[in-house]
């Protein structure tokens, strides 16, 4: 687009999306870590409790607020989510229809 026009790409890109930003960015060398021997001692306990971490099973509730259509009167029976007759439910259907498989 911009080469069709004649209009210059940095005119709209920033310059930290530039080449020489990520070569800039990349050239300082990286030490790793050194083991925990090197390590110099705190003044201060570092504790870790793992009680607080929970691995909770299942999938997570949902944070989706209620509104009314989400409540169901409770005047009326459950109905069947196959032939929706009040009374029972898709499990215990005793009109099941014509079979899928």
């Amino acid at each position: 687009m911009c080469g069709e026009n004649g209009s210059r790409t940095d005119a709209y890109v920033s310059e930290i999306y530039s080449r020489q930003t990520y070569i800039k960015t990349y050239q300082a060398n990286f030490h790793p870590v050194l083991s925990e021997n090197f390590w110099r001692d705190v003044p201060f306990n570092l504790t870790f409790y793992p009680r607080n971490m929970k691995n909770e099973r299942g999938r997570k509730q949902g944070k989706r607020f209620q509104g009314e259509m989400d409540y169901r009167n409770s005047d009326s029976p459950p109905r069947c989510g196959i032939c929706r007759m009040p009374g029972y439910n898709r499990k215990n259907c005793i009109n099941p229809g014509p079979s899928n498989v």
